[in-house]
């Protein structure tokens, strides 16, 4: 197997540092060079996509609602983590481009929807199709077994994580 940054890394630290779990540090190494590969490759997808981090985020969680992809403001604030006033700047942008539509309830006028239009569901479409491209591009060199393996442990550490002290 090739030698890759980490490895190169670890071995510096190796010699400066006595009790170094060289094992330890490689794995949290590559975790953290894979996080910020797949952090820049979502950036790059969704600036030729022409979205931005939270456009996207509130197509997905709309998508995430099932049909009809609606729900009220309030909702789609706890969602994604916002306040109404910053959710409504971001839903803006998103209605102006044709991707949802805020409408008021037939029955109660006091309330509103914000549902994914259909342009919505073919940017979102769109977007994820790309990012899984790339997804698939740092997975291609792994067999079916490898992802399998590789996902099995994975899963086993954030159960870890998830069910921890302090885990929600």
């Amino acid at each position: 197997m090739p030698e890759d940054s980490a490895d190169r890394q670890v071995a510096r630290w190796a010699r400066e540092l006595d009790p170094y779990d060289p094992v330890k540090e490689a794995i949290v190494m590559r975790l953290a060079i894979l996080g910020r590969h797949l952090a820049q490759t979502r950036r790059e997808t969704l600036d030729s996509d022409g979205l931005r981090h939270g456009e996207f985020k509130m197509l997905l969680m709309l998508r995430r609602q099932g049909p009809p992809y609606t729900t009220s403001p309030s909702r789609l604030a706890e969602l994604v983590g916002l306040t109404r006033g910053a959710l409504s700047a971001r839903l803006g942008p998103l209605e102006q481009a044709g991707l949802l539509t805020r409408t008021t309830d037939a029955t109660d006028r006091r309330r509103v929807h914000v549902q994914l239009t259909e342009a919505g569901h073919a940017a979102l479409r769109g977007h994820l199709d790309s990012e899984g491209r790339g997804e698939d591009a740092l997975l291609s060199v792994l067999d079916d077994d490898e992802r399998h393996a590789l996902a099995g442990l994975l899963r086993k550490l954030v159960v870890g994580v998830e069910s921890g002290p302090g885990a929600a």
